[in-house]
C-alpha cells in the first residue's frame, strides 16, 4: 500500500524513465513522485531496473496547459476497451499499449502504462491495480481478482465494464436532476443582487426628487438595496464563509454527512430519487460480485460502500451481519421494508430459490435505474413551474417595487 500512497497522493514533480525489466527488454514511463531517488525505488519495486541518466524531470512550462484530471469516466470507458479487445483475444500488454496509447486523456495513458509495466513485471492484473486505489475501489480489484482465478477474466471484465457505465449513467442523471434549480437559483441571486446594488440606487436618487411619500413596498426595497451596499461585502464573505463551512463540515464530520443523507431521504422529490438510486446500485452491485463468485458477506461490505447514502450503508451492512448469523437474504431486506422495496425482496427471494440471483438483482437494477431516469424527468418537470414562479416573484417583486411610485404619479395627474 506503500507504494499506492506514492503513485497517487505524491503530485510534486513528473518523471520519465527507461529501464530493464526481467526479461532484458527496455521499457519506458512516466512517474509522478517528490523526487528521482523516489521513483528509483519505485522501479526497483517493480523489477525493473533503471539505466543511468535515463530518469528526468519533465518541465511542464510556464504556460503549459494544466493537465487533465482522471475521472471515472474514464476508468469505465477504460474498462470497456479492455474487456473488448481481451475478448477478441488481444494479449493483455498489447492490449494496454493500444489503449495508453490511444487515450485522449494523457494522465489515463500515463497510469494505463504504469499498470501494464506492473503487469509485464510479472504481477497480477488485480495487484497492478491495486497500486492505484485513487482510481479503482476494492470492488473493481477484487472482480478482476476474481476473473484470474477463475480463468475467466475476459468474462468478468465485461461485466466490470458494464457495471462501470451503468454506475456513471446513474451518476449524471443524479447530476442532471440537480444541476439545474442550482444553476436557475444562483442566476435569479445573481440578477437579484445586480438590481439591488445598481439598478435600484439609481431609481432611489430619482424618487427623492419627486418629494412625494413612497409605497411601503418600494421603501422596503431602497432600504433593503442601502443596507446591500453599504454591507455588500461583508455579505460576500459571509456567503463565502457559509459554503466554506458547509464543504468542511461535509468532509470532517461524518455526523453531519449522515444528517444531510436522512434529509435527502425525507425531502419531496429528492427522497424518492435517492432512494430509487440507492436500489438501484445496490442491487447492480451485488448482482456483478454474486456472478463473480464473491460470497454474499464479503459481498455486502463493497455493496455497502457503493449505496451512496449513509442510511443505506448502515442498513446494509446490518444485512451483512443477519445473512454472517444464517438468514437469508431475503429474510433479513423483508426486516426493514421502510428502505427496501417489496419488489427487491421478492426477486431476491425467487433468485435464491431457483439459483439465478445475479439474474434476479440484474433485472431490478435495471428497473430501478430506469425508475430514476423516470424521476430525473418528473423532478424536473416539477421543479420547473416552481423556479419560474420565483423567479417571477423575485425579480418581477423588485421591478414593480421601482415603477409604483411612477405608476401612483400617473394616477393623480
Amino acid at each position: 500500500m506503500a507504494k499506492a500512497k506514492t503513485k497517487t497522493k505524491v503530485k510534486n514533480a513528473t518523471y520519465s524513465w527507461e529501464c530493464t525489466n526481467k526479461k532484458g527488454q527496455t521499457v519506458k514511463g512516466e512517474m509522478t513522485a517528490a523526487s528521482v531517488d523516489v521513483v528509483k525505488a519505485e522501479l526497483r519495486k517493480q523489477g525493473l531496473v533503471p539505466k543511468k541518466g535515463k530518469i528526468r524531470k519533465k518541465s511542464a512550462g510556464l504556460f503549459a496547459p494544466r493537465e487533465k484530471p482522471i475521472t471515472t469516466k474514464d476508468i469505465a470507458v477504460f474498462s470497456r476497451q479492455l474487456a473488448t479487445m481481451m475478448k477478441a483475444g488481444v494479449p493483455m500488454v498489447q492490449a494496454f499499449d493500444i489503449v495508453g496509447q490511444s487515450h485522449s486523456n494523457p494522465s489515463m495513458g500515463r497510469l494505463i502504462m504504469q499498470i501494464k509495466a506492473d503487469v509485464e513485471a510479472g504481477g497480477t492484473l488485480a495487484t497492478a491495480l491495486a497500486q492505484h486505489p485513487a482510481y479503482f475501489d476494492d470492488l473493481f480489484v477484487s472482480l478482476v481478482d476474481a476473473g484470474e482465478q477463475s480463468g475467466a477474466l475476459e468474462t468478468l471484465l465485461d461485466k466490470v465494464a458494464t457495471y462501470k457505465e451503468k454506475t456513471e449513467q446513474l451518476k449524471t442523471k443524479i447530476k442532471k436532476a440537480m444541476t439545474y434549480p442550482i444553476i436557475v437559483l444562483v442566476v435569479a441571486v445573481v440578477v437579484s443582487a445586480i438590481l439591488l446594488i445598481f439598478v435600484v440606487p439609481t431609481f432611489a436618487e430619482m424618487f427623492e426628487g419627486f418629494g412625494a411619500e413612497l409605497p411601503a413596498f418600494t421603501l422596503f426595497v431602497v432600504n433593503l438595496s442601502d443596507l446591500l451596499v453599504e454591507n455588500v461585502w461583508f455579505v460576500i464573505a459571509a456567503i463565502a464563509i457559509v459554503i466554506t463551512a458547509f464543504k468542511q463540515a461535509k468532509v470532517r464530520s461524518k455526523a453531519f454527512r449522515d444528517f444531510l443523507d436522512k434529509m435527502v431521504l425525507k425531502l419531496p422529490g429528492f427522497g424518492l430519487l435517492t432512494t430509487n438510486s440507492a436500489i438501484a446500485r445496490f442491487s447492480r452491485t451485488l448482482a456483478t460480485m454474486f456472478a463473480a463468485g464473491v460470497p454474499l458477506v464479503e459481498a455486502m461490505v463493497s455493496v455497502a460502500g457503493a449505496s451512496g447514502n449513509s442510511v443505506y450503508q448502515k442498513a446494509i451492512l446490518q444485512v451483512r451481519d443477519d445473512i454472517a448469523s444464517g438468514t437469508t437474504l431475503q429474510v433479513s431486506l423483508a426486516q426493514n421494508k421502510e428502505l427496501f422495496p417489496n419488489m427487491l425482496i421478492q426477486m431476491v427471494g425467487i433468485g435464491e430459490e431457483s439459483g439465478a440471483l445475479d439474474e434476479m438483482l440484474d433485472k431490478v437494477a435495471e428497473y430501478y435505474e430506469e425508475a430514476v431516469d423516470d424521476a430525473v424527468d418528473n423532478l424536473t418537470a416539477m421543479m420547473e413551474p416552481m423556479i419560474m414562479s420565483f423567479l417571477a416573484v423575485m425579480i418581477g417583486g423588485l421591478v414593480i417595487a421601482m415603477y409604483l411610485p411612477i405608476f401612483k404619479m400617473g394616477e393623480v395627474v
